[in-house]
């Protein structure tokens, strides 16, 4: 039997998560079972080098959805695959709107990449996307959440049948990961050293761990990679409260893996998260984490990582797990933390499983 043409839709190939799973299922999907294929709004941003040679793009040339989507719903049906693989919300509503001229007798799967509760109330039009989610998202196959927490919000907010909600973790590239982490970089100096990353936005919390970052020795240092909107606002910050030579900001980093692996712990103090990769790849370096409780499924990773997360529910409890962090001397790249289960082979193994069973479905009407 042919190969069954799999087509991912992405905005772009900017930096984040949600675009670093897509192109890690694109590399580990088997060529025998699966002709994946990629359409983008627009083919632009850092990850571009990283989409596999042997996966053909399809560059819209329209970076706002409201200008791509009749493009996208066009190439849908002159490409006519046998399943469309979405993980932006935007993109997943107009798809699920859209369904009836594009592919009825297609497999659609939608991957949620944050907390509905709190990504949705970011909008400024929370109750309208409410709505829209729960009425579009029932037209799915499935709808893929990255953790248990994550699909309980979404089988309250969808009211979704138990067969169309499926839990998937972001898939880690370990073998490739490590080999770009090596060797670990690690900053100069006496006191722990830290790394943390994200968007520069209030959803990653840099603001109050600046404001942390305080109570810590005046030996310690922290490097923060990532751009975003609150970058000016973020130095400023540093600034006032006489940081300066402590913090970092060394912005976008296509392979940020040498300093996580160097430092002592990584940070993730954000208000919410759906599965946070840049936890995934610090674990796969073998650096512990420091996390806040808020952050998603954030313990559904510390919970299989034998002790290498520690969760904080509170200020206090992350300021005293960030000063019980002890630097260590520099030494080649340790042995990694991350679980099996977020490995790149079992999770890409698991979604071609739902690919089967959702396209057999479709097939037998």
């Amino acid at each position: 039997m042919p190969p069954e043409r799999i087509v991912f839709v992405l905005p772009s190939f900017a930096g984040g998560g949600a675009e670093r799973v897509v192109l890690t299922w694109l590399r580990f999907l088997d060529r025998d079972r699966w002709r994946p294929e990629l359409v983008l709004l627009q083919a632009a941003g850092p990850l571009a080098d990283e989409a596999p040679a042997d996966v053909p793009l399809h560059d819209l040339g329209r970076p706002r959805l409201r200008q791509a989507l009749p493009s996208l719903l066009a190439i849908l049906r002159r490409l006519r695959p046998s399943a469309v693989v979405s993980t932006f919300g935007h993109v997943n509503l107009a798809l699920a709107a859209s369904r009836p001229l594009w592919g009825r007798d297609v497999c659609l799967l939608l991957r949620e990449a944050n907390m509905p509760s709190r990504s949705l109330a970011q909008t400024g039009a929370e109750y309208l996307y409410r709505r829209a989610y729960r009425h579009l998202y029932r037209r799915a196959d499935g709808i893929i959440a990255t953790s248990a927490h994550m699909a309980a919000e979404l089988r309250e907010l969808c009211a979704l049948r138990p067969e169309q909600l499926h839990v998937l973790p972001n898939p880690v590239d370990l073998h490739r990961l490590r080999r770009a982490a090596t060797p670990p970089q690690r900053i100069e100096g006496d006191g722990a050293r830290f790394a943390a990353a994200g968007r520069l936005t209030r959803q990653k919390g840099f603001d109050r761990l600046l404001e942390w970052f305080t109570r810590l020795p005046a030996d310690s240092h922290l490097t923060v990679f990532g751009t975003g909107s609150d970058w000016e606002s973020l130095q400023a910050h540093a600034a006032r409260l006489d940081l300066g030579a402590r913090v970092r900001f060394a912005g976008y980093a296509p392979s940020p893996w040498g300093a996580y692996a160097g430092a002592d712990a990584f940070l993730l103090p954000s208000r919410w998260e759906g599965l946070p990769n840049v936890v995934l790849e610090a674990l796969a370096c073998g650096t512990p984490v420091i996390a806040m409780t808020e952050a998603g499924g954030v313990e559904e990773i510390a919970a299989p990582a034998a002790g290498a997360v520690t969760v904080a529910g509170t200020e206090g409890e992350f300021i005293a797990a960030m000063k019980a962090v002890q630097p260590r001397a520099p030494t080649g790249l340790r042995p990694s933390l991350l679980p099996e289960r977020f490995q790149a082979e079992r999770v890409t193994a698991d979604l071609e499983s739902l690919l089967d069973i959702c396209t057999r479905a479709r097939a037998h009407g």
